[in-house]
């Protein structure tokens, strides 16, 4: 072959390489080596051909290839769309769109350490990408690291102080975190760089709900639908500032609206919910309130066995079934109230609870199983047929539940502990004496209106030869010396009683008491409970103004504050 021939050959073999043209490049290398067997470009070439393709490291995908991958996303197919890109992403490792919309869908699907490693590559690739810092702050707070999620959120601001997006994640972090004056300054701050953000606008409008400032709420709403008619948490929202005005019926309007837009909204069904119970359209408001498992709040909490929960229409006779509480003590003492109606219908029933009411319900059921749901303690034991949770007992018994006025004493604490605390109270006077809770233990601007400060007392403590006991069970002592030095009222403690864990003994005082007074908390269900004539105090508005949250007993009067 001669060497214009050999050039030609080999300059021919490096085309067809290039194109991928393998066969055709090999046949001539090998002409080539097989006239001049020591040829270095043929053998070079040869082997180049026979080594496994590397990925082009600083190749970017077909722009074919991203946008069928954004279709899918916006198609809602999120879970195909992790699987393509992770696929991608080995052949094209340093394409920061492959990584980023791997990171975006991996996020929507709740799987956030795919997603927060995604998002982590690309600022390998670009340490400066203010966009990725805020979303690996989005997930960070998803995962509950708050504060991480907040140092990225202000990475991604120092590297773009005129960033909306990353202004409006650190006001949603400082408003979770009850500093409402700084989260309303990052909403401004967005707001200022984008007047028509809607969920800025929505989020402003929470917070002046949460401070009372009703109106104002409403016109932050009203902003947002106009910005973003279906903007569902606007609706909802909206719904719950309506309804603290005693707007019930524009109330219940916008929370259709919000679950028409949102069908499994189950947020606004459970507002829905608390819209009817409030306002005697009890069975709709039972039927709903079920939806408040699927709530971001309550999902967690919901427990799994292999065995079916009851729906009321299960014979469950020969069968046994477990009552398992979802709440907190004061409101599995409400539902109880309802096992009456259940026990005759099974062969055996469980209730399952906190160990706090373990000796109390033990004493107060003798003719079922009682065992406590601690974490630490808890078997997932399966000797049940069905099981239910404590709240929906009311929902399976509403004939008996809406039509009962008053139901007869259910808890039965200790007669010796009893006979103790009539001693004790004895050694303070001639009574009467009264219990008074005023506030929960568990204080939040959303919740604050449920509860009093001591000047709400006042016509009270105005009334002489009254001996007033706390049944708070935690930070009373300020409350109690603010009511002695403004009101000359002495409100006894008993030092000896843990208020908090020890519901028996609490219940004991609570049977040895003339009457109780009280806002709503585990206390005034106790009260009510064991008999004691209880004083109940409400906000007319409140969700738990209802036939669900408020104490069963043989002498309960609801007094409503508007």
């Amino acid at each position: 072959m001669a060497k214009l021939s050999v050039n030609k050959a080999l300059l021919r073999a490096g085309y067809h390489a290039k194109k991928g043209e393998i066969e055709e490049a090999q046949k001539l290398y090998q002409a080539v080596l097989q006239a001049f067997p020591n040829n270095t470009r043929a053998k070079q070439g040869l082997a180049a051909l026979n080594k496994p393709k590397q990925p082009n490291l600083t190749q970017s995908p077909p722009p074919d290839t991203i946008n069928q991958l954004i279709n899918l996303y916006d198609q809602g197919q999120l879970a195909v769309v992790v699987e393509h890109a992770n696929k991608l992403a080995i052949k094209y490792p340093n394409s920061v769109a492959i990584w980023n919309i791997l990171g975006a869908a991996a996020a929507r699907i709740k799987q956030m350490d795919k997603a927060l490693s995604a998002f982590q590559r690309v600022i390998a690739i670009q340490p400066n990408n203010a966009e990725v810092y805020n979303n690996i702050g989005n997930v960070l707070r998803d995962q509950g690291k708050v504060e991480k999620a907040m140092a990225s959120y202000q990475k991604a601001l120092s590297l773009r102080p005129d960033y909306p997006e990353a202004c409006y994640n650190v006001g949603i972090i400082l408003q979770d975190q009850g500093k409402l004056e700084e989260a309303i300054a990052s909403y401004q701050k967005a707001l200022s760089l984008k007047p028509n953000y809607p969920d800025a606008h929505s989020n402003m409008g929470n917070i002046l709900q949460d401070q009372g400032k009703r109106e104002e709420a409403l016109a932050c709403y009203q902003k947002t639908l106009s910005l973003k008619p279906d903007h569902a948490d606007a609706y909802n929202n909206m719904s719950v500032t309506l309804r603290d005005q005693g707007k019930v019926e524009e109330a219940i309007l916008a929370c259709n609206k919000a679950i028409a837009i949102r069908p499994n909204y189950a947020e606004a069904h459970q507002n829905l919910s608390f819209l009817f119970l409030n306002n005697g359209r009890l069975k709709e408001g039972l039927d709903e309130f079920e939806w408040h498992w699927k709530t971001a709040n309550r999902i967690s909490s919901d427990r799994h066995f292999s065995m079916p929960r009851w729906d009321g229409k299960e014979s469950l006779k020969e069968k046994t079934i477990l009552v398992w509480s979802e709440m907190g003590p004061g409101d599995v003492v409400m539902w109880l109230s309802a096992l009456k109606y259940l026990i005759p219908m099974a062969k055996h029933c469980i209730i399952e609870c906190p160990i706090k009411l373990l000796s109390l319900l033990k004493r107060s059921f003798p003719q079922v199983e009682v065992r406590t749901n601690n974490e630490n303690d808890r078997i997932e034991h399966e000797d049940f047929d069905f099981h239910l949770p404590a709240g929906s007992l009311f929902k399976h018994f509403f004939p008996f539940i809406s039509s009962r006025r008053s139901t007869d004493a259910f808890l039965f604490p200790d007669p010796e502990r009893v006979k103790y605390w009539k001693k004790r109270l004895a050694t303070l006077g001639d009574g009467p004496f009264i219990g008074s809770s005023w506030k929960s233990p568990l204080i939040t601007s959303v919740r604050l209106q449920n509860y009093t400060k001591m000047n709400d007392w006042s016509p009270l403590f105005s009334i002489p030869n009254i001996t007033f006991i706390n049944l708070q069970c935690k930070d009373f002592k300020t409350d109690i010396s603010q009511a002695k030095s403004n009101y000359g009222v002495d409100i006894h403690n008993f030092d000896e009683l843990d208020h908090y864990d020890d519901l028996d003994d609490v219940a004991a005082l609570s049977l040895a008491l003339d009457m109780c007074v009280s806002v709503s908390t585990a206390v005034s269900t106790i009260t009510a409970a064991v008999g004691t004539p209880t004083k109940m105090l409400h906000w007319k508005q409140s969700s738990w103004n209802n036939i669900l949250f408020t104490p069963p007993g043989p002498e309960v009067d609801v007094f409503e504050r508007n």
